[in-house]
């Protein structure tokens, strides 16, 4: 069945397309939003279970970790099971996790709660990007990974600005128990719209997920993009809050309203990006992408803390900019030509080199923030150092995007 007559096939099984894109950009923003809404409550947790800045760190490592462990199994599982299926019992497990999380009575059962949450966010990550592909016509993908990543973008800038909110409200429990709600939403949704599922493929694939990332040089090159920009995009979520709290003073709730100002206009790129690649091409949008973050690096890297909360915004804005345009831009250049009964692995490898990433970036550029702050104790340190660590930190994100931007730049000329 070639994409023409696939889309079309769909179109008969789901009553409404746009209600099947609309129930995968809520999975989407419900996975992206249980990535960032911890990272605002890091200071609360290290007061309220009186733990260090590394115990706490692990409540978004483990979340992290779980993705990274299953995300590629879950894209091939779908492509052999069902993604319809696989992924509403995805969205249950993650809205179950979700309360469990609300509920821990220590630090231990939180963390063990945040690995459950992640195992269902990874079928979420997985399978809303594989089901594009049965959901639009091959000429509109472009315009539909902008969707999804503007539901991303929403989700990440809602994360810190709700997380914020509930914590200064009602306490650090309240930032986990909002995402029942939302969960049960998501799959009432999810169960209404998304189209039936075709009959599994039996046999082995013919697609070598790990031949093909060495063989393919355009693939390696994306999936090497994502995880080096990824990395980047989780330092600013998890260095921001401390620099924010102790350095300039802010509250939990203004700090979440500031963490959530660039995510929310890369949210509103998202959608024109994504028009954009469909018309002038992904190659050239994933290099400007990347400029802009570069710029964006380089300013967090320079600004002293005198300029207060303006110097960090404005390049957080240019940063979160530039990444919605990459995303958008090297997501549509991955999954265009895959066949379909290979979305689910190609958007399984997607998902994994950015969790790869993001807990690179926790875990890499934490040590780094860390160290580069001289405390043993993040949530103890001096302001300046936690200044100085901050730039420091973006430093090392600035290597990494100009890495980034030597692929795309490389893989442009290449194309030529």
């Amino acid at each position: 069945m070639n994409d023409g007559s696939a889309v079309a096939a769909v179109a008969q099984r789901t009553p409404s397309v746009k209600g099947a894109l609309a129930s995968l950009s809520l999975a989407m923003l419900l996975s992206s939003l249980g990535t960032s809404i911890a990272n605002v409550g890091l200071p609360s947790l290290t007061q309220a279970f009186s733990a260090s800045f590394q115990q706490v760190q692990w409540v978004v490592i483990a979340y992290l970790l779980a993705i990274t462990t299953l995300i590629v199994s879950v894209g091939r599982l779908g492509d052999l099971v069902g993604r319809r299926r696989l992924l509403l019992w995805g969205i249950a497990l993650f809205t179950l996790a979700s309360a469990l999380c609300g509920l821990a009575p220590n630090l231990g059962l939180l963390i063990a709660a945040r690995a459950l949450q992640g195992l269902g966010a990874a079928v979420m990550m997985t399978l809303t990007i594989a089901f594009v592909g049965e959901t639009v016509a091959k000429g509109k993908t472009g315009g539909a990974m902008g969707l999804l990543g503007t539901m991303s973008a929403i989700g990440t800038a809602m994360g810190p600005a709700l997380g914020g909110v509930l914590i200064g409200g009602f306490g650090w429990r309240s930032m986990f128990l909002v995402c029942v709600p939302l969960g049960l939403s998501t799959w009432l949704l999810a169960q209404r719209y998304l189209p039936e599922d075709r009959p599994a493929t039996t046999g082995r694939t013919s697609f070598d997920s790990l031949g093909t990332l060495f063989r393919d040089t355009r693939l390696s090159g994306s999936l090497a993009m994502s995880l080096l920009v990824t990395s980047v995009m989780m330092a600013t979520l998890l260095v921001g809050p401390f620099y924010l709290s102790q350095t300039l003073g802010l509250t939990a709730v203004q700090i979440g309203l500031v963490l959530s100002v660039g995510p929310l206009v890369a949210a509103l790129t998202g959608v024109p990006a994504g028009r954009i690649v469909d018309r002038c091409g992904a190659p050239g949008m994933t290099l400007a992408g990347l400029v802009g973050m570069t710029f964006g690096c380089l300013m967090l890297s320079v600004v002293p803390e005198t300029f207060g909360v303006g110097g960090y915004l404005a390049p957080m804005v240019v940063v979160t900019l530039g990444y919605a345009v990459f995303q958008t831009a090297n997501n549509t250049a991955v999954m265009l030509d895959v066949p379909a009964d290979q979305r689910g692995v190609v958007s399984g490898l997607l998902n994994l080199s950015r969790n790869l990433g993001l807990v690179t970036g926790a875990s890499a550029l934490g040590a780094v923030f860390a160290l580069a702050s001289k405390s043993v104790d993040i949530g103890t340190a001096h302001p300046q150092a936690i200044a100085s660590g901050l730039r420091t930190t973006f430093v090392v994100a600035l290597g990494l995007i100009v890495v980034a931007c030597l692929i795309a730049w490389r893989r442009q000329a290449d194309a030529r």
